[in-house]
């Protein structure tokens, strides 16, 4: 599924993000940086010990925030680390944390100069986040960011199954009156 967002495109496809061959792919980080399951430890695993050695030196990442490595062997050239929140229930300001996780690793991909991101769901798997909102959090920040800041052009939602990609997709579909 793809929108257009003036001069952006957003696409959702069904995949692996250690395959995306995008300026940067964003890795759903923990806030010590220090590897785990999931999409952070097939990142891990695909890139190499040299995302580590950086991850390493940059020491940690807050809930919320992102940071950026170089993409090791993976076919991207940047991860961009992003630690979004464990979800609590929803009344511990996740959704504000999720959103600027998102914000946070689209403001780093400008700031580099970078033309196209892949994004995990970030926070919908191990730390809990329900899907359809985590997907909607996601979505809302990407059209908002894109709708105000130029140089992305391409921003791809690499979803890991069929649910995930379901739900992004209901989502988007909601949304899609929001962007012309």
């Amino acid at each position: 599924m793809e929108v257009k967002i003036k001069n952006a495109r957003l696409v959702l496809v069904k995949g692996d993000i250690t395959e995306e061959e995008t300026d940067a792919i964003v890795n759903a980080a923990n806030s010590r940086l220090a590897g785990g399951g999931g999409v952070d430890g097939a990142i891990h695993r695909a890139g190499g010990p040299s995302i580590m050695e950086e991850c390493r030196k940059i020491g940690g990442c807050p809930t919320g925030q992102a940071v950026i490595t170089s993409a090791g062997n993976l076919k991207a050239r940047y991860v961009i680390h992003a630690v979004g929140p464990i979800y609590q229930g929803g009344t511990k300001g996740e959704e504000k944390l999720l959103r600027s996780a998102y914000e946070e690793s689209l403001k780093l991909a400008s700031k580099k100069g970078l033309k196209s991101i892949s994004f995990p769901a970030l926070s919908a798997g191990a730390y809990g986040y329900p899907l359809d909102e985590a997907a909607r959090v996601a979505l809302q920040a990407v059209i908002d960011y894109l709708k105000t800041t130029e140089g992305i052009e391409l921003v791809r939602f690499v979803l890991f199954d069929d649910r995930t990609f379901e739900a992004f997709k209901r989502q988007l579909t909601f949304l899609k009156p929001t962007i012309g």
